[in-house]
């Protein structure tokens, strides 16, 4: 799927009418996609918003209709796999308990191996639980993986999965174990989860695991979506483990029907050595995807001219004479990316702006910004749309809601009142200007 989709890329670059070039890269990523065992509607979803975003959003002036393509391109299939949700991965307290299930074959005892060592290269102290009674070897698998890995390590040949969990458990936390990873057994076949899912909920219930992460071999393809369903629903505080994503071309069907099911992809396996594992990265997987090296500066300059159209757009709002206290929140949001109040006015073409105006702007500083947003957010929608309703009694209310005083309301409706004061008198004068027949000599 890799380089299929980076040919694709690289041959929509290429050049070409754009609308021909865009339905040429649809179904070429069509194909690699169902290549890769996606399933079928998901497939064509995706094209579907891909292909009307394309056709029918208008890139930013001054970006190229290509390098706008490419952009929906990584938006979508960034969302695709997950979208912006990148895994915690640090416990948020110790010790950190997290119980390993899968079907057998799945990478899982190898895959708790990877991940004793990937947090104990973290600095974390790890302990290994080995509770498979099943199959022969498990047990002192894992006991050479935890020596490897340089984890503790506690297992029983026989007996009951979920007492030796919840013994292993508190002798590991006796020896000072701050993240312990329990190996469970597996089943045969992928058709008897629920036995899997049966055991895991005793263990579960014996030692009230921290984490429930769900190990999948990236060779199982589209019938990832139903194990993961099934798991997710079951445990939705499960997250997954997707492994030996190296060996199959099938891996971004896994990735893609794991991530439709709401379930979070933390990790990723991509060979049989230790440190081969990795927190799952949607954004960082497509562009590795797409191959685009440069994809990051393209990203940042299509960013910085929407931003600059999202600056003309508020400018030419006031102006128009459309202030109200949702317009400045929105002013004073862009603030915080794209400069004071100033710069925005002198955006637009042929606007003279007035320095009371720019005074006025330039009197804005971030606290004081921090302060007025928290107004805003505290007020109704009517009060925004219409400031002059806010009396003494409601500016109590605000000011409270705020955590602010009523001082700092009051200053923010000033600030509004002269604002919108000054640009009546700006219209005002254009209008005199136009009539004079001087309109030109505002540039001057």
């Amino acid at each position: 799927m890799l380089e299929g989709l980076r040919a694709a890329v690289a041959k929509f670059l290429g050049g070409g009418q754009y609308e021909r070039a865009v339905e040429e890269f649809i179904r070429d990523l069509q194909r690699e996609l169902l290549k890769a065992d996606v399933n079928v509607k998901l497939v064509f979803s995706l094209s579907q918003r891909i292909r009307d975003r394309a056709l029918k959003e208008e890139p930013p002036p001054g970006a190229s209709r290509r390098d706008w393509f490419i952009k929906i391109v990584y938006e979508e299939l960034s969302q695709f796999f997950g979208g912006d949700r990148e895994p915690r991965v640090d416990p948020p307290k110790k010790p950190w308990v997290i119980l390993l299930v899968g079907v057998q074959g799945s990478g899982k005892t190898t895959s708790a191996g990877k991940l004793a060592l990937f947090y104990s290269r973290r600095g974390y102290r790890v302990g290994l639980v080995s509770t498979d009674t099943h199959r022969p070897g498990a047990l002192q698998q894992l006991k050479t993986l935890a020596e490897r890995a340089g984890a503790i390590f506690y297992g029983e040949d026989v007996g009951d999965p979920a007492e030796i969990a919840y013994r292993g458990v508190r002798a590991l936390v006796d020896r000072g174990a701050e993240v312990i990873i329990i190996d469970t057994a597996g089943r045969h076949g992928y058709g008897e989860e629920e036995a899997l899912l049966e055991e895991m909920r005793r263990i579960s219930e014996r030692v009230n695991p921290d984490e429930v992460i769900l190990v999948i071999d990236a060779a199982i393809g589209q019938k990832a979506y139903d194990l993961a369903s099934r798991f997710h629903s079951y445990t939705p505080i499960g997250s997954i483990l997707v492994a030996k994503t190296d060996g199959t071309a099938r891996g971004g069907g896994v990735l893609s029907a794991v991530a439709a099911t709401g379930a979070q992809v933390k990790f990723i396996g991509y060979g049989e050595k230790l440190e081969e594992l990795e927190v799952f990265k949607p954004r960082r997987f497509v562009a590795r995807l797409l191959g685009l090296g440069d994809l990051e500066s393209v990203l940042e300059r299509l960013k910085a001219l929407e931003e600059a159209r999202e600056l003309e757009e508020i400018a030419e709002d006031i102006v128009r004479g459309k202030l109200n206290l949702r317009i400045v929140y929105r002013q004073l949001k862009a603030a915080r990316r794209m400069g004071p109040l100033a710069r925005v006015l002198q955006m637009i073409p042929g606007l003279m702006v007035a320095p009371e105006v720019l005074r006025e702007a330039a009197k804005l500083g971030e606290e004081k910004i921090d302060k007025w947003l928290a107004i805003m957010e505290s007020m109704t929608y009517e009060e925004l749309d219409n400031p002059d309703l806010v009396d003494k009694s409601r500016m109590r209310r605000i000011a409270i809601g705020s955590g602010t005083s009523v001082e700092d309301v009051r200053e923010l409706l000033n600030y509004y009142r002269n604002l919108r004061n000054l640009m009546k008198r700006l219209r005002r004068d254009r209008r005199l200007l136009r009539k004079l027949g001087l309109e030109g000599l505002e540039e001057a």
